[in-house]
């Protein structure tokens, strides 16, 4: 290579790195993987491309169905029916990457209504500590939910927020998309987590309650454990696990034995994949939302095609009020967040994979997880009997774990009838579950 050219490539190195480069061009030269361009890396990208193109039909459908309820009633009702369920059906078939609104906006305390007004109460660039601030509230027990980082928003514990505002002063971990967090924020991996957990309970001040819900419940005892060992000012006057995998050898589940049905390789190189260009994460590794949407999905795909041809029904029909019920269900199911992708590798590792922390061997910053440290608090553990994702004894484990609990200071349950989000979520957790928790709290306070 004579002098000439090396000065003329060392300018267009320069000019890439530069970002003169097309952005669509890093993009590709960061999806290689070892030296061998990655065709999986790229489908996010492809997927949000077709979204992108598409998104003209979906505001047109839209528009024409704005206009189609103008005509009067009665008016060629039932071919106005049918048109008005398709261009529905097609302005809907979309996914939404915002967070639906909690809308929560009071709650029965005692025997009268008081309003409620969420304000962020500490943020960082992965999640916000949300207060559900009550106007003319007593003073409650403060409490942390916290809520699972998965493919949906923290809005699904919607309503497990709405029953325990009655009696505590409720915040919870409400989870960022990380398609939205720049690369220039860092990863974010399990210690992360457990590090928001134990800095979130420090704004809430001294002997604050944390109730864990499912995958987080793992961080919550790690947090817990973490902060016991450091006499940390706010560590938990009481801990409450709900259906979650602190020891996922006790009879296993499907879900146990898929994560432990391949290597870790395998789900970094088929699952694992780089926000699309347009967003403000763009080349951010993460578990993308709408793929482990299609995989909630497949498991019930009957169900889910009987409710879309059922949703079509009610609005050619006009039963308006059917038809909303299956809209809403359906503007939450469809809101996805994606997972980043040190978060889902390590959870998968050594949740799923190692049983790192019933084991003894789960570490924090370096440090073992001692959960023997684990003291001057109430533990309470709750499962439910027909749970397919966390089986019977999974979450109970935690109880063995934590031997410097005092027994007096236990409490496990076991709802009968209910599977996995009926532990947190319906009638049986507003009536039979949700009094012994209050109970618990209030007596621990």
């Amino acid at each position: 290579m004579t002098c000439a050219s090396r000065k003329k490539r060392s300018k267009r190195c320069a000019s890439f790195e530069g970002g003169v480069a097309p952005v669509w061009l890093r993009y590709c030269m960061t999806a290689r993987e070892g030296g061998r361009f990655s065709m999986m890396s790229m489908y996010y990208q492809a997927f949000q491309n077709h979204m992108d193109l598409t998104a003209p039909w979906r505001a047109g459908a839209s528009s024409a169905l704005r206009f189609l309820n103008l005509v009067p009633q009665g008016l060629s009702g039932q071919v106005v029916g049918r048109l008005s369920a398709a261009l529905e059906l097609i302005s809907r078939s979309t996914l939404t990457y915002d967070r639906p609104a909690y809308g929560i906006d009071s709650v029965m305390v005692g025997n009268r209504e008081v309003g409620v007004t969420e304000e962020v109460a500490y943020a960082t660039p992965f999640g916000s500590l949300l207060h559900f601030r009550k106007d003319g509230a007593p003073e409650q027990p403060r409490m942390l939910l916290v809520a699972p980082m998965s493919g949906h928003f923290a809005t699904l514990l919607r309503g497990t927020v709405k029953t325990l505002l009655q009696d505590h002063d409720v915040y919870i971990t409400d989870w960022h998309n990380p398609r939205d967090i720049p690369r220039r924020e860092g990863r974010f991996g399990l210690d992360d987590y457990t590090d928001h957990l134990i800095d979130f309970l420090g704004q809430l001040g001294p002997r604050p309650h944390m109730v864990a819900i499912c995958q987080p419940s793992v961080s919550a005892l790690a947090a817990a454990a973490v902060m016991c060992e450091g006499n940390h000012p706010s560590r938990p006057a009481t801990l409450t696990l709900m259906a979650g995998p602190i020891d996922t050898r006790i009879q296993p589940t499907r879900v146990n034995e898929f994560a432990k049905s391949r290597p870790i390789d395998w789900f970094e190189q088929n699952l694992i994949n780089y926000v699309p260009v347009q967003c403000r994460g763009a080349l951010r590794k993460v578990y993308p939302g709408f793929v482990q949407l299609t995989a909630f999905v497949s498991m019930n795909l009957e169900r889910h095609i009987k409710q879309h041809v059922d949703l079509a029904n009610h609005i050619a029909k006009g039963e308006k009020e059917k038809a909303a019920s299956i809209k809403t269900f359906y503007d939450e199911y469809f809101a996805v967040m994606d997972l980043p992708a040190e978060f889902y590798i390590e959870t998968v590792r050594d949740v799923f994979q190692e049983h790192l922390l019933p084991q003894g061997k789960l570490m924090h910053r370096g440090r073992p997880v001692n959960t023997k440290a684990v003291s001057r608090m109430g533990l309470m553990t709750v499962e439910g009997e027909k749970d397919d994702i966390c089986s019977i004894g999974q979450t109970l484990a935690a109880q063995d774990l934590c031997t410097g609990v005092r027994a007096y200071r236990r409490v496990h349950h076991m709802q009968a009838g209910v599977g996995h989000y009926g532990v947190f979520s319906g009638k049986r957790w507003n009536n039979e579950i949700y009094p012994l928790l209050r109970d618990f709290v209030h007596v621990n306070s």
